[in-house]
């Protein structure tokens, strides 16, 4: 099955309205990874609105239960996001686990959830976010498990990230995503505050306390990016950069999340964007560190385990491959720091 020019196209289009983020940062990825990428995040973009917007929200994943299963089949709905999303998972052996999982994260929307700790926000994460995280992954051809764990650390970033900027609009819709038990060591009243959102100290302190954890697996997802491919890299480097802005305007805004929605300008993304593109490699690229070689986060392991056992046959393959890389990434930094000290 092969990925047809007019369901990329329609693809396209609907990531270049749905995720703006994200359809600036694939500008950089190389054409045999941006192609599926976007037959990925458009199916994931549109099953998100199918939840989101429906007004049958469990009927809406039973639906995409259904899809998943045909698409998996190899007999894919006619629809350009379905056709492209079977012949990605064709193409790249994607293990099924991981759409699943994502599956499972819009069921616990559907189910109008809410999560007491941060560890069940994160699990919440996993599956929302940090499933597309494992899966670039994969189409990368990448299934190192160090790899994978920091993918799935940048998934869970940007998605507590969204869970900080949307604070006012989650709650005029009757949502909570942030920590119950936070808000309750701070005093507020869960049900007062969706009966009449507004913006108050203790509330910017829980965004504020979830921002740095967001900026703590920023940190971490970062390192993994010197084992990627180079050219996948200014992409991923670019997404780190565009989503961790977004916190830097919650921040600006004194961290109230329900009177303003921070968000990004086009400039700022071309901006960033650029900068990671003429980072080349060097800045993307740290010693392998103990931050690297760090166990995934307790919510993420599954994810993790799923892609990095499918398809071993390439682990080798990659393993030779990232160590030339190292090798080269080595002499950039020393060549740098060579230049820094002719300098001062």
């Amino acid at each position: 099955m092969t990925l047809a020019e007019e369901d990329l196209e329609a693809c396209r289009i609907a990531i270049q309205h749905g995720s703006k983020s994200f359809h600036a940062a694939s500008k950089l990825l190389p054409p045999h990874v941006r192609a599926p990428a976007l037959a990925l995040y458009a199916f994931c973009r549109l099953a998100d609105d199918a939840v989101d917007l429906g007004a049958d929200k469990a009927a809406a994943v039973i639906r995409l239960r259904t899809r998943l299963a045909r698409a998996y089949a190899g007999d894919p709905l006619p629809t350009p996001a379905d056709r492209a999303f079977a012949a990605m998972i064709a193409t790249h052996d994607m293990p099924r686990a991981l759409p699943e999982a994502l599956l499972e994260g819009f069921a616990w929307d559907a189910e109008e959830r809410r999560y007491d700790t941060l560890s069940d926000v994160r699990a919440y994460a996993a599956r929302v976010a940090a499933t597309v995280g494992a899966m670039m992954t994969v189409l990368m051809g990448v299934r190192d498990r160090d790899a994978l764990a920091r993918a799935c650390d940048l998934g869970v970033a940007m998605q507590l990230t969204n869970i900080a900027r949307d604070v006012g609009e989650d709650a005029a819709e009757g949502r909570i995503y942030l920590p119950l038990t936070w808000m309750q060591d701070e005093g507020v009243d869960v049900d007062a505050f969706l009966a009449n959102p507004r913006p108050s100290r203790p509330l910017e302190q829980i965004v504020h306390r979830l921002l740095r954890e967001a900026r703590r697996l920023y940190v971490r997802a970062e390192t993994g990016i010197a084992l990627l491919p180079p050219r996948c890299r200014p992409a991923i480097f670019a997404a780190r950069l565009i989503y961790a802005a977004i916190g830097h305007e919650i921040a600006k805004n004194g961290h109230d999340s329900v009177t303003r929605r921070a968000h990004t300008g086009r400039g700022a993304k071309i901006r960033l964007a650029g900068a990671a593109l003429g980072a080349s490699g060097l800045s993307l690229v740290v010693p392998r560190s103990a931050t690297r070689l760090a166990p995934p986060l307790p919510e993420t392991a599954f994810l993790v385990s799923a892609a990095a056992q499918a398809n071993p046959g390439n682990r080798g393959i990659f393993d030779v491959d990232t160590k030339i890389a190292n090798l080269a990434d080595l002499f950039i930094q020393l060549e740098a720091r060579d230049r820094g000290q002719r300098l001062s």
